[in-house]
């Protein structure tokens, strides 16, 4: 939820003062007139783009896709050297079809919750995100991009993976100071009992 409290200085001039949340970050912004600022909803529209819904992603994109398109291209060109099995694996390609309707289920439930939770300004801890606190980059690096892999038949395809994980682990961290900015010990307390990124979180289950 958000707090607004508006008060007025002088004739030109107003503060505007607002929570988010019940986690004690507030933002004082000067306007120079108020009637400039008529949509209070917009301005703080803006400030919650901080929180934004890509995140990290396009940083990742924009190393992993160019990798992950190339070792495709190369896998379809050279079957030989780079598949699992050199011949026809019905197994492998179910398995991988299998994968990668967990991993769009698993994608879609999360980015779902994630709208949710921006619009209306607070930290969410359940669903996909009570098994680790990245369930979109997780869905994309251990289960679509294996599913790929298996379905073409490639194991540089399943590279792009490990390529994935590593640039996750190089930026996730300018994530995690906004997080900590906005939601403060909650956010701590959540990070603490929770998975960074592998679903598996064995302090709540045990």
């Amino acid at each position: 939820m958000v707090t607004l409290k508006i008060r007025r200085e002088t004739n030109s001039v107003s503060v505007v003062k607002f929570q988010l949340g019940n986690q004690g970050l507030f933002y004082n912004l000067v306007l120079g007139n108020l009637k400039k600022s008529t949509n209070l909803k917009l301005l703080i529209t803006n400030i919650m783009k901080k929180l934004n819904f890509l995140g990290i992603g396009p940083k990742i994109a924009s190393v992993l896709l160019p990798y992950l398109i190339l070792s495709i291209v190369l896998s379809t060109h050279f079957k030989l050297i780079f598949c699992y099995i050199p011949h026809k694996a019905p197994g492998l390609f179910y398995s991988g079809l299998a994968f990668l309707i967990v991993g769009l289920v698993f994608y879609s439930f999360t980015v779902r919750l994630l709208i949710k939770g921006l619009n209306e300004t607070r930290l969410v801890t359940n669903g996909a995100f009570a098994l680790c606190q990245n369930p979109l980059y997780s869905s994309i690096i251990l289960f679509i991009i294996p599913a790929l892999s298996m379905i073409i038949n490639s194991w540089l395809v399943l590279t792009s993976s490990i390529i994935g994980y590593l640039l996750f682990k190089i930026f996730i961290k300018t994530e995690y100071k906004e997080l900590e900015k906005f939601f403060g010990e909650s956010y701590i307390t959540y990070k603490e009992m929770t998975p960074e990124f592998f679903p598996f979180p064995l302090k709540k289950w045990f």
